[in-house]
């Protein structure tokens, strides 16, 4: 199966509609979008604690569009360092820091600067110090490699163009032993060509 797009695609007009997508959702969350978001949709669909959503800033949760919940795949230690993939306005990403305590880091990367803003915003709001919000993209981390214990990333590398660099950029930050904890969309059988040439299909 595929794990790239077609050579031939334009990889920068691809990242530009990413880009002012998730733009658009941390202006509006509330605006018309073809998939789910907010934190109603996370707690009944995907199983956060609702309680602990209700305690975190709404504009964090407002805009989350996550397609699943790593939070259930296992538990982040005390101390840890964690690295969210496309943070977008900070929900995973403040979850994290308040499961690793004061003596952890959590370290957001996002490729829009309204959603990094709204991340950083949060965070301050609940006083998370142990938290840092980098512009970055997925396919290049603004990380040092061996030096995160825990990576997440929800419903984002799959907006990669390259699937392969992508991954390997996860496993080049992550310490030897590290965990993955990943959510995404996955499909069961080749895409056509003409799907993998429409951007409208690859931005959401």
């Amino acid at each position: 199966m595929a794990s790239t797009c077609p050579v031939d695609l334009d990889t920068l007009r691809l990242r530009a509609e990413i880009e002012s997508i998730y733009r658009q959702v941390a202006i509006d969350p509330a605006g018309d979008f073809h998939f789910h978001r907010g934190p109603t949709y996370a707690a009944e669909m995907l199983g956060y604690d609702a309680d602990a959503l209700a305690r975190l800033p709404a504009d964090s949760t407002a805009s989350f569009a996550g397609v699943a919940n790593p939070h259930r795949i296992a538990p982040m230690t005390a101390g840890s360092t964690v690295v969210d993939i496309g943070c977008g306005a900070g929900m995973d990403l403040l979850l994290a820091a308040q499961a690793v305590g004061a003596d952890g880091r959590a370290i957001g990367v996002d490729m829009t600067e309204a959603m990094a803003e709204r991340a950083r915003a949060g965070a301050t709001s609940r006083g998370l110090a142990n938290v840092e919000v980098r512009l970055g993209d997925a396919m290049s981390l603004p990380i040092e490699s061996q030096t995160v214990d825990v990576v997440i990333s929800n419903g984002v590398l799959n907006l990669t163009p390259d699937k392969e660099q992508a991954f390997g950029e996860v496993f080049r930050i992550l310490k030897p032993g590290g965990q993955f904890l990943y959510g995404d969309i996955v499909v069961a059988t080749e895409l056509s060509e003409s799907i993998r040439r429409n951007i409208d299909l690859w931005t959401g």
